[in-house]
């Protein structure tokens, strides 16, 4: 086959660049910080808010105020890695109008101190961690290890009354496994310590949980959504995510997708990844061949110098030599806060396990990643690195480039499931960049700050309103079940995107949503996701879950409807506004008399799925992942059946009868075979 990159149609997003979220208040905090400063009070305070946003000197303006107002001894900032830790420097926030500066002694700064976050060498950092617990200094900024560490050895109790901060919060893991998370829940049995925990992964699209329900639900929430950050900045207008799937080595494949032109972060494979070539040192300098031609390094910084053919010369950032010394000169060429608003300093940097989470590099534009990502919380990691603002720069992309698979079955089975995996990642983050929706029933009244179009809210109709600043839209729907508890409420209104994230990696889901024509939207809709909200919130009531499950259903349908409502967008344009995107979701609301639930239930979540892969995959390799995917249908589990004989149950109130296994609609024939299966259950215990 010949080696080749197909384009899979990507998502773009338009923003309005009104750098509301940049402007800073009376205290010298931005929006993000101002909302986060107003929870200080409370004991465990969990902040969702995207790379950017400001989230450092946010805790910095909490853990003064514990510090000086709430009787707390001490702060100890708590980062992943030792680069993070530079977030965390002095800074004069007096300057901008808050009342006390931030300050971190030298000696208490660990992440700076030499030698490394292992249990054989670190013995030196934890007794720092001691001596500081002794002392009267106020703030401490380590590893996660090293806290882990320290905590081993002097127990929880030895950090009573004081403020644990943990940044880049997704590291956390409700597994028995994670250390950190079992510390953090002895922590909170204690219940004698303050824990603010952050993370730019608003939502959680991984195999297991950040906390168990029981223990988040002691958390306050404050969340910022990336549409917020992003529409409110000064000069960054649009955002581009795309799939591209090659053949034959990605090595061949890169030079279509990476444009020398833009400042780009390149994160190649694992060595352990399939689409890894074995030898990571000759990959990247194969990444530089293609680009032009070698002509040394800095000597200076440590760049490699690479020449183009029109005579340009890239300076691009080695990241994957191991060659300790080199890399250390390198990284302090990149953190040079010398250098830090000159945007020709460096072009690109190829990177392996670095450059993610926590690293600042405002000019960067384009984010390629080589390789499927597991992970929905590192994807988003990843797009933080493009999504700064910065002068000139007005519009950022983030492209994954995926091996496509092979024809043959052998193979096929394997990649299928990596491929529907980023597929579905894409249409996630098409919903988290999207503006933010509330739901209402119908006829609920009019919000404050909501613009209901030329004739203004309208008391029976369907209403549709846009917040401009916000970018939040609020819509009512005939028939939707309002969430009763507190619980339920903020689940609405901040965690939606946590319950997609959940129902979209669903393998069984996706496969079928995206290869089987047969199944019915409803069995996503209702019994897949019901099922995603039940496990998800047991603590839940019934009629809670299906307010849950109700809010989730009606994003989706949302965001997949107002787009193809909307305008088509002239590339050619000046980005404007989210203007296309809300006369489509108008359009859409507009165009059926009532938005009822029945309605919604019936939109299959995954029409764009089918779409972006018929597009990027040829007729052979279809046919042979629908073949395999045929063969492997899906057995109804009990809770499935249990739960497509209750929906039998509503449907024999509303008809006057049961449903039938013979109907020629899909929908029922799902809720028939869900009696069938109990009752064969049933016969075959008597």
């Amino acid at each position: 086959m010949t080696d080749h990159v197909k384009n899979a149609p990507s998502v773009s997003v338009q923003y309005a660049a009104t750098g509301a979220s940049k402007k800073s208040n009376e205290l010298g905090m931005r929006a993000m910080q101002e909302r986060a400063y107003q929870m200080r009070g409370e004991q465990y305070l969990l902040i969702k808010s995207p790379p950017a946003s400001g989230k450092s000197r946010a805790l910095m303006f909490i853990a003064l105020d514990k510090l000086e107002n709430q009787g707390l001894k001490q702060a100890i900032i708590v980062v992943p890695e030792r680069s993070i830790g530079a977030s965390f420097k002095d800074t004069p926030l007096s300057k901008y109008g808050f009342w006390s500066d931030w300050k971190v002694a030298p000696q208490w700064n660990l992440c700076n101190a030499p030698g490394a976050d292992d249990p054989k060498v670190a013995k030196g950092k934890v007794a720092s961690v001691k001596a500081f617990l002794a002392s009267g200094d106020r703030v401490l900024v380590c590893t996660h290890a090293t806290f882990r560490f320290a905590v081993d050895d002097m127990g929880v109790e030895a950090f009573d009354d004081r403020l644990i901060a943990v940044d880049e919060f997704h590291h956390v893991s409700a597994n028995p496994e994670n250390r950190l998370g079992a510390h953090l829940r002895d922590f909170m049995v204690r219940d004698k310590t303050h824990i603010v925990a952050m993370t730019g992964s608003y939502f959680r699209g991984d195999a297991e949980a950040v906390l168990m329900p029981e223990d988040e639900a002691r958390f306050e929430t404050v969340t910022y959504t990336y549409y917020e950050q992003l529409n409110g900045y000064d000069h960054l207008k649009s955002l581009d995510i795309g799939y591209y799937f090659y053949s034959g080595r990605y090595l061949d494949a890169i030079a279509e997708v990476l444009d020398a032109g833009r400042k780009t972060i390149v994160h190649i494979p694992n060595v352990n990844a399939r689409e890894s070539l074995g030898d990571k040192i000759r990959e990247a300098e194969d990444i530089m061949q293609a680009l032009g031609t070698w002509k040394g390094a800095d000597p200076d910084t440590g760049f490699q110098l690479v020449e183009r053919p029109d005579g340009t010369v890239l300076k691009i950032a080695d990241l994957v030599d191991d060659d300790g010394a080199r890399r250390d000169r390198v990284i302090g060429s990149l953190k040079d806060p010398a250098h830090a608003d000159d945007r020709n300093h460096v072009d690109i940097i190829i990177a392996l396990g670095m450059a993610k989470e926590g690293f600042d590099w405002i000019w960067c534009e384009h984010a390629l990643t080589v390789g499927y990502r597991s992970s929905l919380t590192e994807i988003v990691q990843i797009i933080g690195r493009a999504t700064r603002d910065a002068p000139g720069k007005t519009s950022a992309r983030f492209t994954n480039l995926i091996a496509e698979p092979d024809a043959s079955e052998e193979t096929v089975n394997e990649a299928v499931n990596d491929t529907l995996k980023a597929i579905a990642a894409s249409l996630l983050m098409e919903q988290v960049l999207a503006p933010k929706f509330t739901f209402t029933p119908k006829s609920a009244g009019s919000k404050d700050g909501f613009d209901y179009g030329e004739n203004g809210y309208q008391n029976g109709k369907t209403n549709v309103g846009f917040n401009e600043g916000t970018g939040q839209f609020h819509m009512e729907i005939g028939g939707l079940v309002p969430p009763k508890s507190a619980e339920a409420k903020r689940i609405c209104e901040q965690d939606i995107n946590e319950v997609l994230a959940a129902f979209v990696q669903d393998r069984q889901t996706v496969e079928r949503g995206v290869f089987d024509d047969e199944t019915p939207a409803e069995e996503y809709t209702q019994i897949r996701m019901g099922r995603i909200v039940a496990d998800r919130y047991p603590e839940l009531s019934d009629d809670d879950r299906e307010a849950v499950r109700q809010h989730a259903v009606a994003a989706i349908a949302m965001t997949q409807q107002g787009k193809a409502k909307a305008p088509a967008h002239d590339p050619s344009d000046e980005p404007k506004a989210n203007t296309a995107f809300i006369t489509g979701v108008r359009q859409y609301v507009t165009d059926v008399k009532d938005l009822e639930i029945d309605l919604i239930d019936r939109i299959n979540p995954f029409q764009t799925a089918r779409a972006i892969l018929a597009k990027s995959m040829d007729e052979a390799v279809l046919r042979d992942i629908a073949a395999i995917i045929a063969r492997k249908r899906i057995n109804l589990t009990h809770d499935e059946a249990r739960m497509l004989a209750e929906r039998a149950v509503r449907f024999r109130q509303e008809r006057g009868r049961l449903p039938s296994l013979t109907s020629t609609d899909a929908w029922e024939r799902q809720m028939a075979e869900g009696i069938a299966f109990l009752q064969r259950k049933a016969a075959a215990n008597a």
